[in-house]
Parts: structure tokens; sequence; C-alpha cells
């Protein structure tokens, strides 16, 4: 059985293989011109999921324009196979640089990072996290700089999912939870760290020992130069909000240490070891199979250039198909250039001067609730009234959904333990929501509802919710979540007193119970939310446990107050400076 190939190229050698696909080099025939071709494993090439997510791959590709990143020149699919035509990048896999050479100077480490930040750093600002960031997946050039060339488990920010290789793979990833871009600098802060020492953070002789050293284990800086162990630490951070939120911001905190260790040139030296280390390999460049010599620094960006080069001139002059070595008319759509194959194939070619599209602007509206009413057991009924509040022009329509999910988190919660307790007694009840945003930036929205329950109820029912959700991933933050890991929260109970009316709980109470004892409520019975001004919190005096309820309880904290508390990257994320942060 003849195994499939893309029409108009000839191969040259294979430059990796596994069981989900292959890559091989090629040049194409009609100008001579070097590509790789990835190819969907034949034992996949009949399931629909895999060709969906190698499709999805393409895509991003196709969106992704950084000289960290290698080019997408085409996507080819027809029943028989799948295939992704891409920029050939001459150069040596950080595997293998590693495996010959052993550790880095820190300064060439730290190029190496700072090159595939940056190409993450364009994923993520299409909403992208790559999820299996590792040495394999980057290549050296001659110049010493670096380049992305492989998305192949890329899911969208919020997905959850335990992909990615294991001995890079995040704490959360491990938990099968949401990935972010915090995910991605976990990855390369573990690579890095397998750069400068030599070995990889952890190791174990089985899955479930290397899960325990990722979830729990305490990061192993002993062998990184003291001057970068910062950065390590923050990297690695097993709370992935203690981590820098993304790469590009991660970048920033790279060079900030690098300087401030190695001095204003620190990057030109990293780059220069770096390219001695290619150079060494260069009997591995795949372009030297076809003839077109390294030539130094250039070369890598020159055979980049020249077969994006060829593919614009191809498909100027002799139209797409010829660029493809297939037949058959051109017509525009989704933004690249399709073409009609014989056969039932397809060929997706980007267009070469395809602008980025500015995301579209995101809006927060309150939409009215439409809640059935229920009969409950005791024979009363119930009905909810009021709105809830939704995100508009989020362009990705899974994390639209997540947020608008967690946006309306606390409400359903609430609804579900009202509707389970007021069972118990006969009557009419109707729930009012009454949402207010208290923060709204292009990172994060918080919301706070004010709720009142109607009916013959005694005090206690008006308990106000709140959430705030992060916009990047759709995971939502109620009160307990604001909190670092392991925070000691004791000092908030008197820190928030200080801040109600009078200075303390339940002014006027017949019975009051001295400050200093009275814990907060538990998380399910205390709302918080951030504000620009400082942390918001609200609570029925009624569960404090006082002998009369005394009603709702409101505190704005300032931020100073409780910086030391809240996680890092939500309080970086507040629109205004506080004290916390000058």
């Amino acid at each position: 059985m003849s195994v499939w190939r893309v029409g108009g190229y000839s191969e040259m050698r294979v430059l990796g293989e596994g069981a989900q696909g292959r890559v091989v080099l090629v040049r194409h025939d009609a100008t001579g011109l070097p590509a790789a071709i990835k190819y969907l494993g034949a034992a996949f090439v009949r399931d629909a999921g895999f060709r969906e997510r190698f499709r999805g791959e393409a895509e991003l590709l196709r969106r992704l324009r950084n000289p960290y990143v290698a080019r997408l020149y085409g996507f080819v699919e027809e029943e028989a196979g799948a295939a992704i035509v891409m920029e050939a990048v001459d150069g040596a896999p950080l595997k293998t640089v590693l495996s010959e050479r052993g550790p880095l100077e820190p300064e060439a480490a730290l190029a190496v990072l700072k090159g595939s930040l940056l190409g993450l750093a364009a994923a993520h600002d299409l909403g992208i996290v790559h999820r299996d960031y590792k040495p394999a997946n980057v290549i050296v050039r001659a110049d010493g700089l670096s380049k992305l060339i492989d998305f192949g488990v890329a899911v969208e920010a919020g997905e959850a999912g335990a992909s990615g290789t294991p001995v890079y793979m995040a704490p959360e990833q491990w938990r099968a939870e949401p990935a972010s871009p915090a995910t991605d600098v976990y990855a390369a802060t573990c690579v890095f760290h397998e750069c400068v020492t030599g070995r990889r953070p952890f190791a174990a002789d089985d899955l479930d020992a290397l899960r325990e050293r990722h979830l729990t284990g305490p990061i192993p800086v002993e062998d990184v130069p003291e001057a970068l162990r910062g950065l390590v630490e923050r990297g690695m951070a097993k709370d992935p909000w203690e981590r820098p939120l993304g790469a590009a911001a991660f970048v920033a905190d790279l060079e900030e240490a690098a300087a401030r260790a190695y001095g204003g040139d620190w990057e030109g030296r990293g780059l220069r070891t770096l390219a001695g280390a290619a150079a060494a390999l260069s009997t591995l460049f795949p372009l030297a199979a076809l003839g077109i010599g390294s030539g130094g620094a250039g070369a890598g960006a020159g055979a980049g250039a020249g077969a994006a080069g060829g593919a614009a001139s191809a498909t100027a002059g002799k139209g797409v198909v010829g660029a493809l070595g297939a037949k058959g008319a051109a017509a525009i759509a989704g933004g690249a250039t399709a073409v009609a194959v014989g056969g039932g194939a397809a060929v997706y070619v980007a267009v070469q001067d395809e602008a980025p599209k500015p995301p579209p602007p995101i809006a927060v509206e309150l939409v009215a609730l439409n809640e059935p009413q229920l009969r409950l057991g005791s024979g009363g009924t119930w009905r909810a009234q009021g709105r809830v509040v939704r995100v508009r022009g989020i362009g990705n329509a899974a994390l639209a959904q997540r947020v608008d999910r967690a946006l309306r988190a606390p409400i359903d919660r609430r609804f579900a333990r009202d509707r389970e307790m007021l069972a118990r007694f006969p009557g009419t009840f109707t729930e009012i929501i009454r949402p207010s945003v208290v923060l709204r930036n292009d990172r994060l929205v918080s919301v706070w509802y004010d709720t009142d329950v109607q009916g013959q109820l005694g005090a206690g029912w008006n308990t106000p919710s709140a959430v705030t959700v992060d916009l990047k991933t759709g995971t939502g933050y109620e009160a307990a979540g604001l909190f670092r890991p392991g925070a000691r929260l004791a000092p908030l109970h008197s820190t928030v007193a200080r801040h109600l009316p009078g200075g303390g709980y339940c002014q006027g109470d017949p019975t009051p119970v001295p400050r200093r004892l009275v814990p907060l409520p538990p998380p399910d019975e205390i709302a918080m939310a951030l504000t620009p001004q400082g942390l918001r919190v609200g609570f029925h005096g009624a569960s404090l446990g006082y002998a009369s309820a005394c009603g709702l309880q409101l505190a704005r904290v300032p931020y100073a107050e409780v910086a030391a508390l809240l996680k890092p990257p939500l309080l970086a994320a507040v629109p205004f400076p506080s004290p916390a942060r000058s």
C-alpha cells in the first residue's frame, strides 16, 4: 500500500517521526526552494478528532506572524491524509544541543529562553496556550536565534486537559485543570533550568512519583546561579497565579534579572555562545541535505525568507496551486486562499500580506434572568427576578461561554442552596438579584450581586455574592480563591472589622461579642470582590452567631492592608496604582 504524499515536492530526509505524525524535509520541484512537511500519522488519518486538532494547528500557524515561530505555507487535506507545509528552519534542535554540549552559560540559557518566550507570547496574544513547550520543539539557528516549530497540542486558554510532556508539565496540567499562559511559563522555566544546570528540574522512576514532585516538591534552585534563582522560583511556582501572567510579562522579568546579573550586553554574548553551539552541529542542519550552505549568521533567516518569497511569487505568478504542485481554481475564504483540488483535496495557503486583525472590544452587559417558577416540596413556590452579568466581544466562543458561566456561578449555587432550604417552608418566595460591576479592565471583571429573598422569612437571607473572573482563561475567583495558597487569614478578621461602620461588627447589637473573638463567616457565607480602591467584603451579621440579627455588614479594605494575603497577579491586574505596588 503506497504512503500518501503531497504532490509537487521531493522528499530529502525525515526530520522527526512519532506515533501522531512525521516531519520531512522537502524541495519544491518547481522552484527548488526548501520546506518542511508535517504529515498526520497514518494511524490517525481516519480519526475525526485528530484531523480536527491537526487542522487547528495549521490555523494557529496561519495566524501567527512572529520571527520566533516557524511560518506556515499551506495546509493540504484529502481523504487519504493531511499535511502542514511550513518553513524549513535551518539549525539544530535545542534537545540535541543540550545532549551534545551539556549545560549552557547563563547568558546563552537566558537568550534561548527569551526567544522562546517571545514566540509563546505571540500565541498568547491570540488566546492560545502551547501546552507542550520542550527542547525538541525549539530550533537553534546558526545566528544563535531560536524558533518554535510545533504547536501540536496547543489549545485555547482556559481549556482543561492533561496533554503535554510529563517532565515539563505544570501542576495544573497534572490535575487536568484549565491551561493558561502561565502554564507555558512553567514549562519554559523547566527548560531554562535544564539549560543552565544540565538536568531537568524533577526526575522520578514512574509517572506517579514525577507527578508528586511537580505538585508538591520544592523548586530545585540550588544549582541555578544565585542571581537567577528568583526567576526560576517565580516561573515554576505551583500556583499559576504566583507566576508571571504570561510569556510577555516573563520576558520583562528576565531582561531585568539578566541585565542586573550580567550587564547590558548579556544577550549578545548569549547569542554568540548559542551560534557556536549550533555551528558545532552544522552537519545536522536540514538544509545541508539540499546543498544550501549555512553561510553564517544570516543563513537561517535567509532560508526562511527565501522559501516565503518563493511561496509569494508562486502565488502571484503561477497561482497558489502551482506553488503546491496541484491543479485547481483559487478563491478567497476566511483570510486565506482556498484551492479546490481534484480528488476531494483542499489546500489552504496563508495570504502573504494578511495583517493581523485587532481583537474586538469587550463589553459587559446586564441581561434579564430567565428562571422558571418552581414548586417547592412544602407546597410553596420559588421564582427569581433581576439580572445577571454577561460579556460580549470575546472572539473565542468557548472562552466566552466559560467567562459567562463563571460570572453566573455564585448565583446558580445560591439558587440551588436557597431552593433546598425554602422547601421546608410553605409560601411564595421571590429571589431578587441586583448585580453591579465593581471592577472592569482588559484582564478582570469583578461583579457584586446584592440579593433579597421576599417571603415570610427571618433574617439572614439577603447575603450578597461576588466573583472576580479572568477574561483570558474564564476562571472565577470567589472569596477563598483571591488569596495566596496557605496564607494565614487570621489577621483579616480584625482588618475587616476596622473598616466596618463604627469600626467593629454589628454596632448596636444588644448582646455584642468581643471583636477579637469573632472570626469572619465561612467562604460560602461571605462575599469578596476586587475594586479599584480595595477589597470589598460583605456578609450578614446573622452569620456571626449574634443573638439578634444585625443586618448586612459591608467594608472596603485598602489593598495596602491585604497585599500580603492576595495573589500577586490579581493585585497587579487592578488598574489603579495602590500602595501595595508602590
